[in-house]
């Protein structure tokens, strides 16, 4: 073997540069991961500057998993859902305005960085893989009767749930309140990176899991 390939056999790695590429031009996502392995094909967290890609991955399948985890939370405040059959409570003045919702999760990831003194993305994506519930339970009718059986919650689901606990936890504690939406939202995700029960994501969380433990 001569001493060129001698060397070239010792030689150590290169690592790999980052990419440069910041979140909404502020926080770089280099480095962050999933810790959760059944949810690493699930949330995404890719170097975008802008998390608005306008549903160009809406005709393939699981289009959702393809999306930055941020798009997803922008997604959610703009088609919150009903809590109760309570729109007005639930989704309070959003109304599908990509805008608003835009600048909305940019001043929450501003607030989580003032308060946690970390990247607010990934701050972000731990609170979602903490809230992120393991099992729910569905209702099983068998000789006239209904009974509950828990079952396994799709990792897909589990995303869209926590992503939904957050945003309509956060539109109940600023409904009628002089708590203002953006700062009840940045509470609740922070409160769920700490796995705090103040965060309404946890709490049902542990509600649901206990519920499907005690139907098995």
């Amino acid at each position: 073997m001569s001493e060129q390939s001698a060397e070239a056999v010792v030689e150590e790695p290169k690592e790999q540069k980052a990419s440069g590429i910041r979140m909404f031009g502020k926080w770089p996502v280099d480095g962050i991961a999933v810790k959760d392995a059944g949810l690493i094909s699930y949330i995404t967290i890719k170097p975008v500057i802008v998390p608005r890609t306008g549903a160009r991955y809406a005709k393939q399948r699981f289009y959702k998993s393809k999306i930055t985890i941020v798009e997803r939370l922008i997604n959610k405040l703009m088609v919150p859902g009903h809590r109760g059959k309570k729109h007005t409570i639930s989704s309070y003045t959003i109304n599908g305005k990509a805008a608003q919702a835009y600048r909305t999760v940019e001043k929450v990831l501003t607030a989580l960085e003032q308060k946690t003194k970390q990247n607010p993305v990934k701050v972000l994506v731990e609170a979602v893989e903490n809230a992120a519930p393991r099992e729910e339970i569905v209702s099983i009718e068998y000789g006239g009767a209904r009974y509950p059986k828990a079952v396994d919650c799709a990792p897909q689901r589990r995303v869209d749930i926590a992503l939904k606990q957050f945003v309509q936890g956060s539109m109940a504690k600023s409904f009628n309140n002089k708590k203002t939406f953006t700062e009840a939202l940045t509470d609740e995700i922070s409160n769920a990176f700490y796995r705090s029960p103040n965060s309404q994501a946890i709490s049902k969380k542990l509600e649901l899991e206990r519920q499907a433990e005690a139907s098995r």
